[in-house]
């Protein structure tokens, strides 16, 4: 049996430990901040998505941002239809098609520029996409950005539309089926072609900022029920994406320590992707112009992917872009503790 001094010795530690976690989690303060789910891909367009969650929680103010995970755009469609979501990153035509469809949700800003290639087997001598003729071509979905992008490109080449076999995969199953010998290449947004790249199964035939200058894939949507019911979140996710993606232009080495686990990709693949070269994908210019998103409304209208126009004002609420756009305050010191 403890005496009473022994017995008021562990008194005072467990009372000690229990104030340092009180301390270290600081409840008084989390207990009243709203929580939102996110949905992403793990590709480097969608980088801003898990540096706004990590910025949220080493923050002690506003929103806390949770980025949740999907591996294909059509299970992230089906779950803001559904109500499951109610924001999350889209390619910009099935943000179109969902409007058309009647979805109500709104482009409120966009993720990224540029990070998209046409990869192709390493071995092959092609030079152009006419050397492709009768191969199989895999994209992430019809209606995204990388197949206007591969059509583009067909057209400009006198290619007509059978000229390819294209295959709609997951973008994390392209390298796979690349090394497989089951696609002879793909158009979707990095890590995927420069794990390719890296594995020494693939090569890049197009970058896409050399054909699309400025190229636009993906945007965030957000729920117009949200956007009415809770504006500040609506605020405080996307001063957060631009804000996120400020600090990533300039700490790319941090960025891809950072969100390296979230992708489920080794930090040296996604390093490798923000370095070389550095302009491979940007994450600036992040407010579209009207301009920009009538041209890709116009793309899917003539390819009969899209059967409406809709008006921009329906489609497009860019009030929460912040006039002045500064980098996220990130300590990498707090990642090993408050990255999951």
């Amino acid at each position: 049996m403890l005496h009473k001094s022994s017995l008021k010795t562990v008194l005072i530690v467990v009372l000690a430990i229990l104030v340092l976690v009180v301390l270290r989690y600081k409840p008084w303060i989390r207990s009243n901040r709203a929580t939102l789910r996110v949905a992403y891909l793990p590709v480097t367009c969608h980088l801003t998505c898990p540096v706004t969650d990590y910025a949220s929680r080493s923050s002690t103010t506003g929103t806390v941002f949770e980025a949740d995970r999907y591996n294909d755009f059509p299970t992230i469609v089906e779950a803001l239809k559904a109500k499951k979501l109610d924001a999350g990153f889209v390619t910009v035509p099935l943000a179109m098609k969902m409007r058309e469809q009647g979805a109500p949700i709104k482009i409120v800003c966009l993720g990224h520029r540029d990070g998209s290639e046409i990869t192709i087997r390493k071995n092959m001598a092609a030079q152009s996409l006419r050397d492709l003729k009768g191969m199989k071509i895999a994209i992430p979905s019809p209606l995204s950005n990388e197949n206007f992008l591969l059509l583009k490109l067909m057209k400009d080449q006198g290619m007509q539309p059978g000229d390819l076999n294209i295959q709609v995969i997951a973008p994390p199953d392209m390298p796979t089926n690349l090394a497989a010998g089951a696609i002879d290449g793909f158009v979707v947004a990095e890590p995927f072609c420069s794990k390719a790249e890296r594995d020494g199964t693939g090569r890049p035939l197009y970058y896409a900022k050399d054909v699309w200058p400025h190229y636009i894939s993906c945007c965030l949507v957000v729920h117009e029920e949200l956007i009415r019911k809770h504006p500040e979140i609506v605020q405080d996710l996307v001063r957060g994406i631009v804000d996120s993606g400020e600090w990533a232009e300039t700490h790319r080495a941090d960025a891809a320590k950072l969100v390296a686990p979230k992708f489920g990709q080794s930090e040296a693949l996604v390093n490798y992707v923000l370095t070389q070269p550095p302009n491979r994908v940007s994450y600036r210019m992040l407010n579209p112009t009207d301009a920009e998103i009538q041209k890709i409304m116009d793309m899917g209208l003539g390819l009969k992917l899209l059967k409406k126009r809709t008006p921009l004002s329906e489609l497009l609420n860019r009030s929460f872009i912040p006039s002045l756009i500064v980098p996220a305050k990130i300590d990498m010191s707090k990642l090993a503790s408050n990255g999951r």
